[in-house]
């Protein structure tokens, strides 16, 4: 999109830098607002990492973390599009994705998902060594569901998965060792995470059975997937409930914007699902990526606020 520039009451078109138009297609490739799904969380295993350490705020760590999340992100967003092109290519809901309209190279991707991977074990090096050794499972988890969906119906856990490891990375990158609040936490954006992307992958129920890929909508049906989502979200909500009443008792800076935060992500799980009921697919986008994205941030915004305020 060509800039307009004013000069003495003469207008001037000058075209953008071409770098500009290259990194627009890379960030709507990675969807990179995506990213408040599992950053919060991040956030979180950070702060509760950091109350239990002693010192000054680790403004370096949290550079680290934040940087490890986006990449990691980064690079298992680029290899699911460059390991599905062949098959969203046949999808007319994802045949205009970068890859298959041709506006990226499968090359430029390729090298994309590879400096990615490679800031991200960087990163992971200068946080702690148990961070730097375990940098290859992070990745064999986020970079393998991109094949899941080829091998069993449960490929919506094994995503799950993966970004539920973001708020247990983030506490071991402050402390050097695991611990069970973060890991709890990180069960619960497994669920959550899984319950909604069974949700999203409605859309593609019968093209799934077409191509012989295996989600749960196209293994089971619409009404026992979507029965399974309200499962897990149901799980995950109780896990949080379960998970908070022992959390603030171990940190005493937790308790009213800590569960005002517990109760507007449940809010959220739970009119998610009206909205499939009510409008059905037609509100999708709404429930996916709205109403999941607010419930991430208003969480993890508030948990934050709580040790401070």
């Amino acid at each position: 999109m060509p800039v307009v520039l004013c000069f003495h009451g003469h207008f001037f078109y000058v075209s953008q830098p071409n770098y500009v138009n290259v990194v627009r297609k890379f960030l709507s490739l990675v969807k990179i607002s995506h990213t408040v799904f599992a950053l919060p969380f991040a956030l979180v295993g950070f702060f509760l990492g950091y109350q239990d350490t002693t010192g000054g705020f680790p403004w370096r760590l949290l550079a680290l973390v934040i940087t490890c999340m986006v990449t990691a992100r980064n690079a298992a967003m680029a290899f699911n599009r460059w390991a599905d092109q062949d098959v969203d290519a046949k999808n007319p809901r994802t045949q205009n994705r970068e890859l298959p309209a041709g506006v990226l190279s499968r090359r430029s991707v390729g090298w994309f998902i590879l400096l990615n991977i490679t800031l991200f074990i960087a990163a992971t090096y200068f946080i702690n060594i148990w961070c730097f050794l375990l940098s290859p499972v992070a990745l064999f988890v986020i970079l393998g569901y991109s094949y899941m969906k080829r091998i069993t119906p449960l490929s919506h856990f094994v995503l799950g998965a993966g970004l539920g490891l973001a708020p247990v990375g983030a506490y071991l990158a402050v402390t050097g060792h695991f611990a069970y609040w973060p890991v709890l936490l990180g069960m619960v954006v497994l669920l959550w995470v899984s319950g909604f992307d069974i949700i999203y992958a409605l859309q593609d129920e019968d093209f799934d059975k077409s191509l012989n890929l295996k989600s749960l909508p196209a293994w089971l049906g619409r009404d026992k997937a979507l029965g399974y989502a309200r499962g897990a979200h149901l799980l995950a909500a109780m896990i949080l409930i379960i998970t908070g009443y022992f959390m603030v008792k171990v940190y005493p800076g937790l308790f009213v914007l800590f569960w005002f935060g517990v109760l507007l992500f449940i809010v959220m799980l739970i009119y998610q699902h009206r909205i499939i009921r009510k409008y059905g697919l037609t509100k999708v986008n709404l429930a996916f990526f709205t109403f999941n994205g607010i419930a991430s941030v208003v969480f993890g915004t508030l948990v934050i606020l709580d040790f401070y305020i």
